[in-house]
């Protein structure tokens, strides 16, 4: 059986293997499935049964989908991303380039998701001059207070907008919310809940 994350990118055997309901829009042909990542996300499935979403060359291109594990060809994580050496030109790749060291220091797993990660597992060129920087942080454990305060500083120093999602296991929640103190939207395979501290594990989502 197949163990995927939220955010690991699947490459699948053939394009027709990824299901949705209703017709599958223009812009999702299977030629670029044939080389676009699925992205997992989270959502509670049958044994093998893979929940992913589908993105296209736009950014609001998006489409939510399944596939059998079985399917997967290759599977990429943010962690496997953040050893590639991103290529220089556009803000959110020179800022991943000039972080990745600061980030490795820090101890958490960590890995560039969104269209960075994408762009990066397929070489699709889905950036542009405005493009965001999405990282996951992976925190089994609480994060040390100090580890949030460099992420923190690092979010605001780059030169483009940086979001953070930190990783559970158990589920997600932005590092930015989290810092700012109060209660936390952690977003977990059976829903979303509010928690005092997004490490607990919630009886119901």
């Amino acid at each position: 059986m197949m163990d995927c994350s939220p955010h690991d990118l699947l490459f699948l055997h053939a394009p027709g293997a990824f299901e949705t309901a209703g017709a599958r829009p223009d812009w999702l042909g299977g030629a670029w499935l044939a080389r676009a990542p699925l992205v997992v996300r989270r959502e509670a499935t049958a044994a093998g049964r893979i929940p992913v979403g589908a993105r296209g060359p736009r950014r609001n291109q998006r489409l939510a989908g399944y596939v059998d594990a079985a399917a997967v060809r290759q599977r990429v994580t943010p962690e496997m991303l953040a050893r590639m050496q991103p290529p220089p030109g556009l803000p959110c790749l020179d800022a991943l380039a000039a972080l990745a060291p600061r980030l490795a220091a820090l101890g958490p797993a960590w890995g560039p998701i969104g269209g960075v990660g994408f762009q990066l597992a397929s070489g699709l060129p889905v950036l542009r001059d405005t493009s965001d920087l999405d990282l996951l942080v992976r925190a089994p454990r609480p994060l040390d207070p100090a580890v949030v305060t460099a992420l923190g500083a690092m979010q605001r120093d780059a030169a483009c907008r940086i979001d953070i999602q930190v990783d559970t296991g158990g589920g997600g929640f932005a590092l930015a919310e989290y810092a700012r103190g109060g209660r936390v939207m952690l977003k977990t395979a059976r829903g979303p809940v509010l928690l005092d501290d997004p490490w607990q594990q919630p009886a119901a989502a």
